[in-house]
């Protein structure tokens, strides 16, 4: 299974593959999901440099190699000091990411200062097709042309970047559309990120398990083109096992009339003409405290962004720690544990559904993940030796 879906190097309950830190919550835009409910000015509670200093020195001491630190926001950029903070991460040995707001902060200058003070990768939001539809998503006229300048200079730059999609019902019918501008300017992944309902996110409409898997199909169908990822979406897992074993037996998979629309259109833009990739990207088998850990602006550590539930501040106790010893992490680790059709579920050990989206909607972590359309025992080959 190991070439379909990949398996962090070390063992998920003892060191976390990535780890995202909220470095502000400050950010002039207004979007339609953000999970942190942005505001305009910074928070006087949030880590200081001392403290965001000692949240990396306690990165690495994780071990090399360091687990991957991605700096977020808000605005990443509205901390007059993220550039000497990059440095000392990066004197510790961590691998950088910056993922910046398309505000008018994504300048030529400050790309430059990240990438020289350490940086190796940009992640960047589109969320729809045109400067009408993303702007309109993001509530911030002109933010579609701050973002895609932003990606061709960091290109230029020589950093690498991960290009954002929530999928939505705003951006749905765009998702072919949107796939061929990530196409056309080329990225390091195209991530599809399925909505949690959590922050202003509560307030947009849900999508149906049956347009998810359609998402789903059609997002796979990209990566023969393109690398891509899901956010939240962890039964894409499920998806790339299943397609791997259709396509040995020569059958094509159920879909719905969402996918044979984003796949019309696809086809009609030229997506899929041209070369394949030689090597199609596999998924990363991480999840919410499994692997995967979040630090708030105030030094909350969260399973996700997305599941608003501490397990320790890293101002009174350290990063491993909590997340080696703490009973919510511990619990997100465990598939036997995994309610409802996710617990019956053949697939439970590589995908276990979206932690988040489940507490977003059930409140209860290990409850199924409500977008997923599969029910167990149903898919007619074994995915066993894959």
């Amino acid at each position: 299974m190991k070439h379909v879906v990949r398996s962090p190097k070390h063992p998920v309950d003892e060191r976390p593959f990535i780890v995202i830190w909220e470095a502000t919550r400050a950010c002039p835009l207004a979007c339609l999901h953000c999970r942190a409910e942005a505001q305009l000015t910074r928070d006087p509670a949030e880590l200081n440099g001392e403290d965001a200093r000692s949240l990396m020195r306690q990165i690495a001491s994780f071990g090399k190699p360091s687990p991957l630190f991605v700096i977020t926001g808000g605005d990443p950029f509205q901390r007059p000091d993220l550039c000497e903070l990059i440095r000392y991460g990066t004197s510790l040995g961590l691998r950088i990411a910056v993922s910046p707001s398309g505000t008018p902060t994504l300048t030529y200058e400050n790309l430059v200062a990240v990438r020289e003070a350490g940086a190796v990768a940009l992640s960047l939001s589109l969320d729809g097709s045109t400067a009408e539809r993303h702007d309109a998503f993001r509530g911030v006229p002109g933010v579609y042309d701050w973002t895609l300048d932003g990606w061709r200079m960091a290109r230029e730059l020589g950093l690498k970047v991960q290009i954002n999609t929530t999928v939505t019902r705003h951006s749905l019918h765009d998702l072919a559309d949107i796939a061929a501008v990530v196409r056309r300017e080329g990225a390091m992944i195209w991530s599809g990120f399925l909505l949690v309902p959590t922050g202003r996110g509560e307030q947009l409409d849900a999508l149906t398990p049956e347009e998810v898997e359609d998402v789903l199909h059609f997002l796979y169908d990209c990566g023969a083109v393109m690398a891509t990822k899901t956010t939240e979406g962890h039964h894409f897992r499920r998806v790339a096992i299943q397609r791997t074993i259709l396509a040995r037996h020569g059958e094509l998979p159920q879909t719905g009339p969402l996918y044979a629309s984003l796949t019309a259109r696809a086809t009609e833009l030229g997506l899929f003409s041209g070369p394949a990739r030689s090597v199609r990207r596999p998924p990363m088998d991480v999840g919410s405290g499994r692997g995967f850990v979040f630090v708030s602006h105030t030094g909350e550590v969260h399973p996700s962004g997305f599941l608003p539930l501490s397990a320790g501040n890293v101002k009174n106790h350290p990063l491993p720690a909590i997340y080696q010893g703490s009973a919510l992490f511990n619990s997100l680790r465990d598939p036997s544990l995994l309610e409802g059709k996710c617990g019956r579920c053949e697939f439970a050990t590589v995908c276990g559904g979206s932690r988040s989206r489940a507490y977003g909607v059930t409140g209860r972590t290990l409850a199924a993940d409500p977008w997923c359309a599969y029910e167990p025992g149903t898919f007619e080959f074994s995915p066993a030796g894959v």
